[in-house]
């Protein structure tokens, strides 16, 4: 599942009303238990919850930040594989699902039901928002696109792959001047874009080994998961620059996706293959 902010959620907080993560400290928490599997994508509801992606099984389950386990759970009707959740505002989320299937979910009371589905364009890679409307990638000669929530598309890059920027575009996430980061897991490089797509930098570090999920806590403090060298990073666009943030010493082991909480200050890690979520408390 991959996660997408939209109008009705607070944006990612300015650097003044947060914690400096190149300074600040990280307390590792005591892991969160999720049942039946392990997480594809995860993002954060209210200070209390997450909803999270559950490869294993088949669904979109949400999960209590505090003291762990499954508030609610709804099953995809497609065979399981890469599930991305995004979430549009407190009460709705949107999950790929399939070829050119994309579901809402709405959460209230802390309980989850199905919505309507929409269609888009192929098969999908990952997904975020930006004013009002959906920015998805795709693969098979990997393109960008701006769609509306209707489905309708709005812009296109690189459709015919002539460009051939991207190669695996696999996570992405929003910021809350409009820009776009996307983590290509192949290329090893995150490209920030405008919400007409067009390209506004392309970092790249041999800190970075595979990137996967990707999160803004400003707009520039990015964290980035860096699965093959177990590590998650810290990428500043302002300054282009890479820091180790987090690793192996720290309990990360091959980080697939990640969430943040401003309200608590807290960094999520879902690692692969394993039913739990390492959880990091800023000091």
């Amino acid at each position: 599942m991959f996660l997408f902010i939209f109008p009705g959620l607070p944006p990612p907080i300015s650097a003044s009303m947060s914690s400096d993560l190149t300074t600040a400290g990280l307390e590792q928490q005591p892991d969160i238990q999720v049942e039946n599997g392990w997480m594809n994508d995860m993002t954060v509801v209210t200070p209390d919850t997450l909803l999270v992606s559950n490869h294993t099984n088949n669904s979109v389950q949400l999960v209590d930040s505090r003291k762990g386990g499954v508030l609610s759970e709804v099953q995809l009707q497609d065979e399981p594989g890469r599930i991305l959740v995004c979430l549009i505002d407190r009460t709705t989320a949107a999950v790929i699902m399939g070829e050119k299937k994309i579901q809402m979910v709405h959460v209230k009371n802390n309980t989850l039901t199905k919505g309507r589905e929409l269609t888009v364009s192929g098969n999908k890679r990952a997904i975020t928002s930006c004013r009002n409307s959906l920015v998805m990638s795709y693969d098979h000669s990997p393109w960008i696109e701006v769609v509306s929530m209707e489905g309708k598309v709005l812009q296109q890059f690189d459709k015919t792959g002539k460009s051939k920027h991207f190669k695996y575009p696999w996570f992405m996430c929003t910021t809350s001047d409009g820009s776009v980061l996307i983590s290509d897991y192949q290329t090893n490089t995150i490209t920030k874009v405008d919400e007409s797509l067009n390209i506004l930098q392309t970092f790249t570090s041999p800190l970075l080994h595979g990137p996967h999920g990707i999160t803004a806590v400003t707009d520039d403090q990015i964290l980035v998961c860096s699965s093959l060298n177990d590590s998650i990073m810290l990428l500043q666009p302002s300054t282009n620059t890479v820091t180790n943030l987090l690793d192996e010493e720290d309990g990360i082991d091959r980080p697939h996706s990640l969430a943040y909480c401003p309200d608590q200050k807290k960094v999520y890690v879902a690692p692969c293959y394993v039913a739990t979520i390492k959880v990091y408390q800023i000091t």
